[in-house]
């Protein structure tokens, strides 16, 4: 009902006035701001969350986050071209609602093979936008590291883990001792692991059996442990310092906070800040040759001779 009545506002607001009201931008957008409301404007580096629908010259509508169920989110940066709607953002401030024009010629230039049917030369992409949420990067990285902080905790108590945990972060549980060697920094391991996040979606294995059962599409996958050179940085950091603590043959839970695993920027389906649990088998240990530790110099061990009296025989 809030959807259907705020479009209905907004369609009333356009109506209301001539296209000639529109303001310009200075990379060729036009704009209309439909509320004025009071408190700061965004800036530079905030986080806007904000809810957009996007429609064609014909008001045919091409996405929505209205329908997709969620506002998006986006950090303020100097504008590059008309479309990234970085001019406008600063210009409101929370709550605000705007409608914002942008010629399709300006989006397509130098791409025009990429232009669709539905947008012809000279025709308009409009974007109606209604600002949520306005955070500076400091307060947005706090809130984001407290929801990993109460993810992770949530997960640890629903499985009703365990853990050890390392000065770095890591924690971990193992599932299934061996007393077989553990690999050294440089040494080659075969490993069998899932990966999931901490609402249990699983988002890669090694195993066919858990892959098909979480349902994960991995054409040509090759179902096999995945060979690892330890302790050269080839997997994430979670992994390097998590493989040292295992013996070959084992097996281990790994819970590997966002700062060791894919921090701030996330990897394909990873968002950002997210803790990852793996499920792990350290399944063979491959040695290479290690330069011999050198052995501590020998102390010499200074005896004190005792000088003995000798008796002098008395005849």
């Amino acid at each position: 009902m809030k959807y259907i009545l705020f479009i209905l506002a907004l369609i009333l607001a356009v109506n209301a006035k001539a296209q000639s009201d529109l303001q310009r931008t200075p990379k060729g957008a036009s704009y209309r701001l439909f509320t004025h409301n009071t408190g700061d404007r965004i800036k530079l580096n905030d986080i806007v969350t904000f809810q957009f629908i996007q429609k064609t010259d014909k008001d045919s509508v091409l996405a929505s986050t209205y329908t997709a169920g969620h506002p998006v989110q986006a950090q303020i940066v100097p504008s590059e071209k008309v479309g990234d709607l970085m001019e406008i953002f600063p210009l409101l401030t929370i709550k605000d609602s705007a409608m914002v024009v942008v010629p399709t010629d300006s989006i397509f230039k130098g791409n025009e093979d990429k232009r669709p049917a539905f947008f012809p030369k000279g025709s308009k992409l409009t974007y109606i936008l209604k600002i949520e949420k306005v955070q500076s990067l400091t307060d947005f990285i706090a809130d984001i590291k407290a929801a990993e902080t109460k993810g992770s905790a949530k997960y640890i108590t629903d499985h009703k883990l365990v853990l050890k945990a390392t000065p770095s972060g890591l924690r971990y549980v193992i599932t299934k001792p061996s007393l077989k060697r553990k690999p050294l920094k440089g040494d080659t391991v075969l490993v069998n692991y899932t990966g999931r996040t901490v609402d249990d979606k699983v988002f890669d294995s090694s195993i066919e059996a858990d892959a098909k059962a979480a349902g994960l599409q991995q054409p040509g996958r090759t179902y096999e442990p995945l060979q690892v050179v330890v302790g050269t940085s080839s997997v994430i950091p979670g992994w390097d310092e998590g493989l040292l603590l295992l013996n070959e043959g084992s097996k281990a839970t790994f819970i590997i906070p966002s700062s060791l695993a894919y921090g701030e920027q996330g990897q394909g389906e990873i968002r950002p800040f997210s803790t990852l649990v793996f499920d792990i088998e350290l399944v063979k240990v491959k040695p290479t040759k290690h330069a011999a530790t050198p052995k501590p110099p020998l102390k010499k061990i200074m005896v004190k001779k005792k000088t003995v009296a000798k008796k002098t025989a008395i005849n």
